[in-house]
């Protein structure tokens, strides 16, 4: 996750969500930084919102602040998925901030993507992509996944699950795992491509929380499609 503060930002009321704006960005070999609309939504305002596009919802997950060993595979894998939608029929969804996974958020955009994120409120603190035309916060005491104890998702998670249509994840730890379970259960198009978390990263965590070394870097999603 990076740590710059959010700034340089457009805030907006829910008054956008009806109509949306019409058209997309060219192509071109750099994206061009946006910048993005935030918004706090609930979790059915933010279906609502895409439900009225009348487009489908392609969700990344995956590392976002544990990185990739192979950045470079990861991206190729992303622009292998992309290809197989159109840009005028589809919005890109991740995460909001730039970190792993919202890699692909400026892959996305060079396409013609419209692009959003879904984030916890814990994340405000943070830099959304230059990439993201829009971002949902969602008010949340945690950063996603289930609920301690249950099997019921985050309102975060739960938000993010059901906008979506497909679910791609490039490896991903316990709250990918957590989305992609649910959206599993739901019946939604979801598809794996294993990735290892960034090696020394993952190390470097483990110390200073005091954790055994890891040996394992393939995620927690892994573990689901073994």
């Amino acid at each position: 996750m990076a740590h710059a503060r959010t700034q340089g930002v457009r805030h907006a009321g829910l008054s956008w969500l009806w109509p949306i704006a019409v058209g997309l960005a060219a192509c071109s070999t750099t994206p061009v930084a946006n910048t993005p609309v935030l918004v706090t939504a609930a979790p059915a305002e933010i279906h609502a919102y895409f439900s009225n596009t009348g487009r489908k919802v392609l969700t990344f997950a995956g590392y976002s602040g544990s990185g990739y060993e192979n950045e470079a595979a990861m991206l190729a894998a992303a622009d292998r998925v992309l290809d197989d939608f159109d840009p005028k029929k589809t919005i890109v969804n991740i995460g909001a901030t730039p970190d792993g996974i919202g890699a692909v958020y400026a892959l996305a955009k060079r396409k013609g993507f419209e692009t959003t994120g879904i984030v916890s409120t814990q994340a405000r603190q943070y830099a959304a992509s230059p990439q993201v035309d829009r971002v949902f916060y969602v008010e949340d005491a945690t950063w996603g996944g289930y609920l301690e104890g249950s099997r019921e998702l985050s309102p975060t998670s739960s938000a993010m699950v059901a906008v979506s249509d497909v679910m791609v994840a490039i490896g991903g730890g316990a709250v990918a795992r957590d989305e992609i379970l649910e959206a599993k259960r739901l019946g939604k198009d979801v598809r794996f491509i294993a990735a290892d978390m960034n090696h020394s990263r993952a190390l470097e965590t483990a110390a200073r929380k005091g954790l055994p070394a890891p040996t394992d870097f393939r995620g927690a999603v892994h573990e689901m499609f073994r």
